[in-house]
């Protein structure tokens, strides 16, 4: 099998959401010269079946994300290499299937993530360039380098909940008869059970606060391109916030006046995350502090109105607020880049600088809560930042580890006489 997937050259089925939902309204779907390249009786309507499940997840961009993610490589293994339909998968080919994502070939491999489509001529074409894996580099690998992947026990997980709701799907639309998803009893040999809490990835007081300096310095040097970076930087780690919690979707727009004040004069911001679920967000002092200087850029009153309309983060060019999580991960990568330089300047050790390399923007998020948890009750951690239980926020509690690491420091290994 990874002989044909080695001669293929995978190309997109499914565009953004957007479009997506632009293609559903249409009168008619032209077929696709891709799909029909597979030869396989029955591709179409199997488009057409995924075409219409990841439809029903359009209320949540992240979780349409992912689920077409899945999909999307599903469909292609199952038409170009094991070249039959979704309705023929056994639960074996299923498991050739998972073993097939833990080392795909290197042609369905990209060394980052890339647009589905780009527009040409005023057209929208399949980008050559995509790929449905993603070996992502760091900041340090050199362009040549191999690109090595690996699923993580997470993404596994993702493998098995996701396409076993697809399958769930395409019974209930009497399409398929049967679950080979979940008829792998076995999932043991593909899913690890860990003993103790996964480790959250955060980033240490040093680093942050040459975060917080980088992203005040840039501020203060260049407010018309970076007052904005500061204010991005400090809602993220101060209200815990998810990188699409900042930006506006059909289903939510965050906005100047989803800050708010009680009737005790205490400030709280109002968002809609994870499963699309509303939440309150208690601000502090020094949040409110950053809003003001933020908003006092703007030209804007010191503190925002009763349902004002403004957006949160506003784009550079053109009106409203920003819509890509990209522009959100350009904006915090750069205060990191500008950081790591600042450090390495100021000669500090080599590990804390390539750490900050590999952090992403939900580090800042981890950050807030990893440090707020020491100081504040759980609960109210808890439910600033969104978790379904008080489970989720131990995670963040780190002092027994510490507690655990200093009983074994002085362990000796050789007998002392």
């Amino acid at each position: 099998m990874t002989a044909k997937a080695d001669n293929i050259q995978p190309q997109p089925l499914f565009d953004t959401l957007e479009n997506l939902v632009e293609l559903i309204q249409g009168e008619a779907r032209p077929v696709s010269p891709y799909i029909a390249s597979s030869g396989v009786k029955g591709a179409h309507t199997d488009y057409e079946h995924a075409l219409a499940f990841l439809y029903s997840y359009r209320g949540s961009r992240d979780t349409f994300a992912a689920y077409r993610r899945e999909v999307e490589r599903l469909l292609q293994w199952c038409w170009f290499v094991k070249q039959c339909s979704l309705t023929e998968l056994k639960r074996t080919d299923i498991e050739s299937y998972i073993d097939f994502c833990q080392q795909p070939p290197l042609n369905w491999i990209a060394s980052k993530t890339l647009p589905r489509y780009v527009e040409k001529q005023g057209e929208r074409i399949t980008n050559d360039e995509w790929r449905p894996f993603v070996a992502k580099k760091t900041r340090q690998t050199p362009d040549n380098a191999p690109r090595d992947f690996a699923l993580s026990a997470k993404a596994l997980q993702a493998i098995f909940a996701i396409l076993g709701s697809f399958y769930t799907y395409l019974i209930q639309e009497e399409y398929s008869e049967s679950n080979p998803v979940a008829l792998i009893r076995q999932k043991s040999k593909y899913l690890r059970k860990r003993q103790q809490k996964d480790k959250i990835r955060r980033l240490t007081e040093l680093q942050w606060s040459y975060v917080v300096e980088t992203a005040e310095m840039l501020a203060n040097d260049d407010p018309t391109s970076h007052e904005r970076t500061l204010f991005v930087v400090q809602a993220l780690y101060g209200m815990y916030l998810r990188i699409s919690e900042l930006t506006a979707t059909e289903r939510w727009a965050p906005q100047m006046g989803h800050f708010n004040m009680d009737l005790d004069g205490n400030w709280w911001f109002t968002t809609v995350g994870k499963g699309n679920k509303e939440r309150d967000i208690s601000v502090s002092d020094a949040m409110l502090a950053a809003l003001k200087r933020y908003r006092q850029f703007l030209g804007l009153s010191p503190l925002p109105s009763p349902n004002e309309p403004t957006p949160l983060i506003h784009k550079t060019r053109g009106r409203g607020g920003i819509t890509s999580t990209r522009q959100i991960r350009n904006i915090v990568k750069y205060c990191f880049d500008q950081s790591i330089m600042r450090m390495k300047k100021d000669g500090h050790d080599d590990s804390e600088v390539e750490l900050l390399r590999s952090a992403t923007v939900h580090w800042l998020r981890h950050t807030g809560i990893s440090d707020d948890v020491k100081q504040r009750p759980r609960e109210h951690v808890r439910d600033d930042a969104g978790h379904g239980s008080s489970a989720i926020t131990d995670k963040y509690i780190d002092v027994e580890m510490r507690e655990r690491h200093r009983s074994a420091k002085n362990k000796s290994i050789k007998p002392e006489f």
